[in-house]
């Protein structure tokens, strides 16, 4: 395999570079990565990938695009509301750089597909932002030998590491067990500076070109953490333990996640149709309430098991947060609490009808 006329001089930059050259760029060429969703690290990832000349790139997410991402999800555009995040994604990237081939996953990432679609890859990307997909990915590569490159975003901070890399530490020797589910919200439900995606994916896309060329100390066994308001870093260092002895898949990673399951679920359509049959308790915090006004019972959720028996049980009660994860944990505290009638989740949350707003 060789680089024709017009990936010299798409290339040359790199073809210049001693420690890249011709060898080097067709490294990249025969390179095959996987990114794991087409959200706020992801863009970065994807297009810093596909301009450096990573031959075969894979995308895999099952979200479309909603207003409330143009403030960070810089591949898209007002044209493409509604539309798929990955196949327009890679519309946008093909553009970029027509000598590279792309495959989209327009699916959720599961158990039942996820050896499935990891294993032809040569680096797997983790771009998700909550800890079920997480962890899927973290046991699905290890079962498959395959390296990871991590990161992940909290307001304004970022975090980048490489697990599984030459039998190096995973996922889960970093984070055993799974924070509890209200402890870490994700940044839909709390909000992200949205720089601060393009630089931890920009890191992320570095890694994955370190590993591609062989190039510099890959972050295996190191956690980069990165303060945007102060601009500190701070490099900790990660040792494989016993948590990365992996042999199958979890049966439910929402439930080993600490997700409820098997709760009744209705759209804010529904709701709208039928408003009077339900009471509505919103569990945002303040802050989230005050960006955002919905008619309905507010208790946050931190002060829910005191508060509860504010509630009325004259009707079933739909409970809404801003993406459907909270407002699962708030039904399983009521339900511990033996509250007496029907408990509903609004599906999704309040992010989409906020961001048509």
């Amino acid at each position: 395999m060789n680089l024709s006329k017009g990936e010299q001089e798409q290339y040359s930059r790199h073809l210049r570079l001693d420690e890249v050259g011709k060898a080097g760029q067709l490294k990249l060429k025969h390179a095959k990565v996987l990114v794991i969703g087409a959200g706020g690290l992801s863009c970065p990832i994807l297009q810093y990938l596909s301009a450096a000349g990573v031959g075969t790139i894979g995308i895999v997410d099952d979200d479309i695009v909603e207003q409330s991402n143009l403030q960070r999800q810089i591949l898209y555009t007002h044209k493409d509301l509604g539309k798929c995040k990955a196949v327009t994604a890679v519309e946008r990237l093909k553009g970029l750089n027509p000598y590279i081939q792309f495959k989209t996953y327009p699916t959720r990432l599961k158990k039942d597909n996820a050896l499935e679609i990891l294993e032809p890859w040569d680096i797997i990307v983790d771009g998700t932002d909550n800890f079920p997909t997480r962890y899927l990915i973290n046991d699905a590569a290890v079962l498959l030998n395959k390296p990871i490159v991590f990161g992940s975003i909290h307001k304004f901070e970022g975090q980048v590491s490489v697990f599984n890399f030459n039998n190096g530490p995973t996922y889960r020797c970093l984070y055993p067990t799974p924070p509890k589910l209200n402890e870490i919200p994700n940044c839909s439900e709390i909000g992200v500076l949205g720089v601060l995606p393009g630089i931890i994916g920009s890191l992320q896309a570095n890694e994955v070109l370190k590993i591609i060329l062989g190039l510099g100390n890959i972050m295996s066994g190191q956690l980069l953490t990165f303060d945007a308001l102060s601009l500190k870093q701070t490099l900790l260092f990660v040792e494989k333990n016993i948590s990365s002895n992996i042999t199958t898949l979890e049966d439910d990673y929402q439930a080993f996640c600490g997700i409820p399951k098997d709760i009744e679920e209705i759209s804010y359509q529904v709701y709208e149709e039928h408003p009077t049959s339900f009471n509505l308790l919103d569990v945002r915090t303040q802050t989230e309430r005050d960006a955002y006004y919905i008619k309905s019972i507010h208790i946050p959720l931190d002060e829910l098991s005191k508060r509860f028996h504010e509630i009325p049980d004259n009707k079933k009660l739909l409970v809404c947060c801003q993406s459907g994860i909270r407002s699962k944990l708030a039904i399983k505290i009521l339900q511990q609490n033996k509250f007496r009638r029907e408990l509903v989740n609004l599906k999704g949350g309040l992010k989409s009808i906020i961001s048509k707003a």
